[in-house]
């Protein structure tokens, strides 16, 4: 098994940890593209799954995860990232924050990083430029970014989500 492949299962096992969590708080999880055809269908305590947004490139972009929550008032879109071993992925954080900061409509978004294969100083910078307010301006300033861990996440949903 390739790296990339044994990357992809261990970020899948992540995503699966959000649907698991998330699903025991009554959120029902729907795929994106069968939301947007009837959302009527669907209820207003909802996970959808690759979710589209136009990318600082101004190509397609998918995140994992819109929380969309009528109960908790809420439109949160969630970004996975797993790094198991050392690799060039931490190169893409920055691209990951801009797009957080510039692309992505929501005005809450998470982004769950996790796994020791980080080079060191790249989750630090990444947590830095969101409480900086990095590259921000007049129409992101008010954007609310978290980045958290798999227990920080667990942690926040289950003081969330009550």
């Amino acid at each position: 098994m390739g790296k990339g492949q044994k990357g992809n299962i261990t970020g899948n096992q992540l995503e699966a940890a959000v649907k698991t969590v998330l699903s025991g708080k009554g959120f029902k999880i729907v795929k994106y593209r069968d939301w947007i055809k009837t959302p009527h269908k669907f209820g207003d305590e909802l996970l959808l799954t690759n979710v589209p947004y136009t990318t600082i490139y101004k190509h397609k972009g998918n995140t994992e995860f819109l929380l969309i929550s009528k109960k908790y008032n809420c439109t949160i879109r969630i970004e996975c990232k797993w790094q198991q071993t050392s690799g060039s992925v931490d190169e893409k954080l920055p691209y990951l924050y801009l797009n957080v900061i510039e692309a992505m409509p929501e005005d809450k978004i998470l982004i769950l990083i996790d796994g020791r294969g980080w080079k060191e100083g790249a989750i630090k910078w990444l947590k830095e430029s969101v409480e900086k307010k990095r590259y921000t301006n007049q129409n992101s300033e008010q954007k609310d970014i978290l980045v958290f861990n798999l227990t920080d996440f667990f942690t926040w949903a289950n003081k969330t989500f009550i």
